[in-house]
């Protein structure tokens, strides 16, 4: 007969395994924020519009705002996406992921780390960290990351300083964990079939969605472009 602390084990075992299952899905349409688009629409309109076009997850990515307006707008954006049943990932900001209760954070390499991220998040929360080499994966995982972000894939005009990331070295990463891992930067309708057989489990998109004037229909095809991509 299993101990108590055996089957806590167990059981703690189980719901990781749960959560990283669950994630694989949340990766193939992952729709990241970017307010430089919205030409006068609210963001709140446009994650809506990604979410009704089948976005998986969404990422609010904030550089400028104050700390009152970012959580204020966090909160509006939760709201949205909970009831569409989609997490919501608060991009380098553990406090503002706390405050509005969103579903997880994503790191960079210059943020914390995800071990660091657990202890104040707790088990539940899903932690992206952001990473470019193999290494860097192994060791995101080790710490606990629950998916990974790579990129760039492709040249982007979100990031403009951000390192480039071969094909070669995206299957790497892929082959080297164990936890789903999304591509990201530059990756658009007429490219995102370059990544088929890479092994990675969607993609995150910015530009892509947000620059499109209907959002929905895009996210739709993007969408179907995705899971054409991760089966093939």
């Amino acid at each position: 007969m299993k101990s108590d602390k055996q089957k806590e084990g167990i059981n703690a075992a189980a719901a990781l395994n749960d959560k990283t299952n669950s994630l694989y899905s949340r990766m193939l349409l992952y729709a990241v924020t970017d307010r430089s688009w919205l030409n006068g629409r609210s963001l709140r309109q446009d994650v809506l519009s990604a979410l009704q076009g089948g976005a998986t997850m969404i990422q609010l990515r904030e550089k400028e705002l104050d700390f009152q307006s970012f959580l204020s707008e966090a909160k509006e954006i939760k709201a949205v996406c909970a009831q569409y049943k989609v997490p919501l990932i608060i991009n380098d900001n553990i406090e503002i992921a706390l405050a509005c209760g969103a579903d997880g954070v994503h790191l960079g390499q210059s943020d914390e780390t995800a071990r660091n991220a657990r202890l104040k998040l707790g088990k539940d929360k899903i932690i992206g960290i952001s990473v470019q080499t193999a290494e860097q994966a192994a060791a995101a995982q080790q710490e606990g990351a629950d998916y990974l972000g790579v990129g760039a894939v492709f040249a982007t005009s979100t990031k403009k300083d951000a390192d480039f990331v071969s094909y070669e070295v995206l299957k790497s990463i892929c082959s080297s964990v164990s936890i789903p891992v999304c591509a990201i930067g530059g990756i658009n309708k007429q490219n995102i079939m370059q990544l088929a057989g890479s092994g990675i489990d969607g993609v995150a998109l910015v530009s892509a969605i947000f620059v499109a004037q209907d959002i929905e229909s895009e996210c739709i095809e993007l969408l179907k472009l995705s899971k054409r991509m991760v089966q093939a």
